[in-house]
Parts: structure tokens; sequence; C-alpha cells
């Protein structure tokens, strides 16, 4: 069984030293790629250190500029799937999903899941240091989603997922729209419209305590009008 995780970075020299190394502590043998959008602060630096201390289990793939979390995820897949890895994995660089929850990702997807969704909603509110305001907006997007899509998913924005390697091949990856959060809705209700089983595996997210978040009222918009597109869109197999 091969898995990959794959993060994207942006300005994550605070963290991306410490996660490769807890990453390649599990016991479950995952891989690691980073998708680095040209961060200024060296944080591919440290990843090519880490490459040579660690090998073949971490890459790298850099691009010019910012060009959205969509497609740095996109690229992560296309690169998985050429390489021939069978469960690909989404996670973020600053913590606040923990690399331990990876091997319970993992066990769904060999037990009754397609997509393995790590979720802070299917049992409860479970956000640590988030302010109310935050975790009502957050929520209440997830209340939206399901909704507009009717999709059976408590949250919908998770960006700590897990797929087989046959979803993504499945899923016209070029046909995905939306780059910012909204992508991570999208992926979801794609694959739910294909007849893929997603199921959520409870877990606590924790708020970065080392460097900035992403977040924009920009990435915020283009979910919430892209939402209301896709129970209209044609869904097409690769």
């Amino acid at each position: 069984m091969k898995r990959v995780v794959i993060i994207p970075t942006y300005n994550e020299c605070e963290n991306v030293a410490r996660m490769t190394d807890k990453v390649m502590s599990l016991d479950g043998a995952f891989d690691l790629l980073y998708v680095d959008d040209g961060s200024p602060d060296g944080t591919a630096d440290i990843i090519r250190a880490k490459i040579a201390e660690y090998g073949d289990r971490v890459h790298l793939v850099e691009r010019s500029g910012k060009l959205g979390l969509g497609t740095a995820y996109i690229a992560g897949f296309k690169w998985a799937l050429e390489r021939g890895y069978d469960e690909i994995f989404e996670m973020d660089c600053d913590f606040s999903h923990n690399p331990d929850d990876l091997l319970r990702l993992s066990a769904r997807l060999e037990q009754d899941a397609d997509v393995a969704i790590g979720s802070r909603y299917v049992k409860g509110m479970n956000v640590v240091n988030w302010p109310l305001s935050r975790i009502l907006i957050s929520y209440g997007a997830s209340l939206y989603v399901r909704m507009v899509t009717r999709m059976p998913v408590y949250d919908s924005t998770a960006g700590f997922v897990g797929y087989k390697a046959e979803v993504l091949r499945t899923i016209d990856l070029d046909k995905i729209r939306m780059i910012g959060y909204g992508f991570q809705i999208e992926m979801k209700y794609t694959a739910w419209r294909h007849g893929f089983r997603l199921r959520e595996e409870s877990i606590v997210f924790t708020d970065r305590e080392l460097g900035t978040s992403k977040m924009s009222s920009s990435i915020f918009g283009e979910a919430f009008f892209g939402v209301m597109k896709l129970p209209f869109r044609k869904i097409v197999r690769s």
C-alpha cells in the first residue's frame, strides 16, 4: 500500500521541518509531497534539507507565485497518480490537523470509505482556539452547503481528507473550478455525485500557533457563490 500526504505551502518556514519529522515518524509509512508556491521565507530550502535527510520519502513541487490552494492540490493529485499511490491525503502544514489522525483516515479508507474526511462537526463542534464568530461562520457554511447540495456531509469545507486513488482517477480534475477553500466542497460534492462513499471521522481542529492564516474574503466569496452552481453542473468522468 503506497500512501502520500500532499501539503501545499506558502511561508511555512516555522512549521515545515517539524511537520516533516512528525509524518516521517508515523507507523503507517506515509510519503510527503509539498507543493510550494514560491515562498519568500525559505520554506522550499528547508524542504530540500529534509529531502536530503529522508531521501525518496519526501518530495517537492515548486511553483512560481501564489496560484491557489485548489490548483496546488490538483498538481499534487496528478503527481501522485502518475507514481501509483493507492491512498492520497490532503493536510495543512500548520498542525491544525493532527498528523496522528492520518492513521485513522487511512483505516477508514481500508474499511468503508472511498473518501475519508477529518470532520470537525460530525460529533459536535471540535475546534480549539477559534473565536466564536469564526466557529459560527465555518459551521454555518457547512449547513449552507448541505442545504443547497443535499450532500450528506457535516464538514464539507474540511481540508483534512483522504482519497482512494480510484476516486481521483474518476474525477476530471481539469474540470474542478474553485481554487480557494471552495475547492474542498467541490471535490467532495463531485466524488459524492459519482457514487463514491464519503465517511467522516471525528477530529479535533486546533488553530495554528505559528505562521499566518491564508483565509481571505475573496476565498469565502468564491465558495459561497460557487456552491450555488454545483447542483446544476454536469458531472462527467475523466
